[in-house]
C-alpha cells in the first residue's frame, strides 16, 4: 500500500485561523505492528523532524517493497499550535501561549478510569485481554472533550497513538549528548534503541509525575499489570519512549541520517519493517534511575559559564561550570557551580543569564537520590 498523508484538522482559536496536523501513513491502516512516530512536541526542537525527514523516505521504500506488515504513521511536525508561537523573532514553542502550559505534560490520566473500565472483563486470554483493553482505551478517549486549542491537540495525538504498538516521542534537550526516558519495565526494549543511537544515558521511571506523552501511553497498562497479577496482560504491548535528540542546534544532514537508520534498523529489530536487522552495538550506556538525576543548580542570578561537555563522566565535587556576576570583581563575582553526584553530565543549559534556581546542568548518577521525588522532569 502507498504511503498517504492525512490532514487532521484541529479546532480553530479565532474566527479567520485554522490549523492542522499532517499524519503520514505507510501500510496498511489499522494493520498490526502499529508504530507512531512523532517530532516536535515542543515545537521549538527541531531535531526530530529532521531525523524523520530521513527517515520518511527509507519507510516509502520499504512499504513499495511490501516490507511493512503493519501499519508506520509519522506525525514530524506535531505541534502545528506551538509552530505559530514567534515573539519576537523567536519561536516560543515548549510553552502553550494560551495558558495550558507545558506542550508535553498533562495528558489524559488513564489509569483510575481504565482500570474501573476493566474491572471483571479480563480472562485467561492474552490476545483477548489485549484487544479489550485496547477497546476500552479508545472509549474513554473518545469520551474526554477539550475546548481550547492546545488541549485539542494534545487528545488528537493521544487518541492517534494510543493503540499503537510502538511509540517514540522525539525531542532534544538545551545542549545534551542523546538521551532516552523509559519506563523501567520496558528497558530491555529500549537499550537496543539507546545503543543503536549512542545514547549517553537510558533513564527510567515508573512515574515521573507531569503525565507526559509518553507515560500517558503507558502507565495505564502497567496499572493494570499491577492490578491483575493473575491476568495475563503482555507488558510489551505498549511501548513508549521519548528520545532526545542531543541539543537544540545539533541540527544536520549526516547526524540525522544516522539517526535516521538507527531507528528503521530498531523498527527492523522490534518486527515492524520485515528483513533482518544489523546487530545491535554495544550499549553505551546502562539505564540509570531518573531520581538519580543529580541537578545542578543556580543558587542566585549570573552568566552560566560551563566547562564540561555534555556526555562528559563526571566526579562528585567536580566542577562543571561557574556563575558569574559581571558587575563584582573578578575576583568575588565568580562562583565554581559542582557536581552533585557521580556520573554523565548528559545535558546543561546553554551558556547565559540563569535565573535563581535554574538547572544548569543535569547528571545520572547509578542510584537514586532519596531527596528527588514527585515531578522528575521539572520545567525543563
Amino acid at each position: 500500500m502507498a504511503r498517504t498523508i492525512e490532514r487532521i484538522p484541529l479546532a480553530s482559536p479565532s474566527p479567520g485561523t485554522a490549523r492542522h496536523l499532517v499524519v503520514h501513513r505507510f501500510g496498511a491502516k489499522g494493520a498490526r505492528p502499529r508504530v507512531w512516530l512523532q517530532a516536535a512536541l515542543h515545537a521549538d526542537e527541531l531535531p526530530g523532524p529532521l531525523v524523520l525527514h530521513h527517515l520518511m523516505p527509507m519507510l516509502a521504500e520499504a512499504d513499495r517493497d511490501g516490507r511493512i506488515p503493519g501499519e508506520i504513521m509519522v506525525a514530524p511536525l506535531a505541534n502545528p499550535v506551538g509552530l505559530s508561537q514567534v515573539v519576537g523573532s523567536v519561536l516560543q514553542g515548549r510553552y502553550a501561549l494560551d495558558g495550558a502550559g507545558n506542550f508535553n505534560r498533562s495528558f489524559v490520566d488513564l489509569r483510575e478510569s481504565l482500570e474501573e473500565a476493566m474491572a471483571g472483563k479480563l480472562g485467561a486470554d492474552a490476545a483477548a485481554n489485549t484487544a479489550a483493553i485496547r477497546d476500552a482505551i479508545e472509549t474513554l478517549l473518545a469520551e474526554q472533550h477539550a475546548d481550547d486549542e492546545s488541549t485539542v491537540l494534545k487528545l488528537t495525538l493521544h487518541r492517534l497513538a494510543a493503540t499503537a504498538d510502538i511509540a517514540l516521542d522525539l525531542h532534544c534537550d538545551d545542549q545534551a549528548a542523546l538521551h532516552v526516558y523509559c519506563g523501567p519495565r520496558q528497558v530491555d526494549a529500549f537499550a537496543d534503541l539507546a545503543a543503536r543511537l549512542g545514547a549517553a544515558a537510558l533513564l527510567t521511571a515508573e512515574d515521573s509525575g507531569d503525565t507526559p506523552f509518553d507515560e500517558a501511553l503507558t502507565r495505564p497498562w502497567w496499572r493494570l499489570i499491577e492490578r491483575y497479577p493473575d491476568r495475563p496482560i503482555p507488558a510489551d504491548t505498549m511501548l513508549s519512549c521519548t528520545v532526545e535528540l542531543r541539543g537544540h542546534g545539533d541540527i544536520d544532514d549526516d547526524t540525522a541520517r544516522r539517526d535516521a537508520g538507527a531507528i528503521f534498523d530498531w523498527l527492523q529489530a522490534r518486527g515492524a519493517i520485515a528483513g533482518e536487522a544489523p546487530p545491535a552495538p554495544v550499549p553505551t550506556c546502562r539505564a540509570t534511575p531518573l531520581d538519580g538525576v543529580g541537578p545542578v543548580r543556580a543558587p542566585h542570578a549570573g552568566l552560566w559559564v560551563p566547562c564540561v561537555e555534555p556526555g562528559a563522566t563526571v566526579t562528585v565535587g567536580q566542577v562543571v561550570g561557574h556563575l558569574i556576576d559581571p558587575m563584582l570583581p573578578a575576583d568575588t563575582g565568580r562562583l565554581a557551580l559542582k557536581a552533585p553526584v557521580v556520573g554523565t553530565l548528559f545535558a546543561r543549559m546553554r551558556p547565559g543569564l540563569a535565573k535563581p534556581g535554574d538547572r544548569v546542568a543535569k547528571i545520572a548518577s547509578p542510584d537514586s537520590i532519596p531527596q528527588r521525588r514527585g515531578k522528575l522532569l521539572g520545567d525543563r
